[in-house]
C-alpha cells in the first residue's frame, strides 16, 4: 500500500490451526461498497497471508485512483462457540 495494479491483504488473528472464512470488504471514502473478496484459509500460526486483489470492483471495472477503506472479517468455519472478529477500517491507496 499504495499500489498500482494489485495488492495483497495480510492480517494476524488468534485462531491458529482453524479453517477461517475470510471476507475483505473495500469501500469508497463515502461508504459505498465497491468490492467484496471472500475466501477460506487454514493458518498454521496467527497470520493469514496472500489474499490477492487486482484493484477492480465487483463488476470487473477498474477503480479510480484515490483513497479507499477496507475491513477484514474472519470467523472459524467449524466452531459454534467462537464468534467472528472484524477489523477496524483501514486505508489503502490506488495510484493508477
Amino acid at each position: 500500500n499504495p499500489f498500482t495494479t494489485n495488492t495483497q491483504f495480510m492480517f494476524e488473528h488468534n485462531l491458529p490451526g482453524q479453517v477461517l472464512d475470510i471476507q475483505v470488504r473495500i469501500f469508497t471514502v463515502s461508504g459505498k461498497l465497491v468490492k467484496s473478496i471472500t475466501t477460506e484459509a487454514i493458518s498454521d500460526g496467527n497470520r493469514v497471508n496472500k489474499i490477492n486483489w487486482d484493484g477492480k470492483d465487483d463488476f470487473g471495472g477498474d477503480l479510480a485512483r484515490g483513497v479507499y477503506l477496507y475491513k477484514i472479517k474472519a470467523s472459524p468455519i467449524e466452531s459454534d462457540n467462537i464468534s467472528a472478529s472484524e477489523s477496524e477500517f483501514e486505508k489503502l491507496v490506488i495510484l493508477k
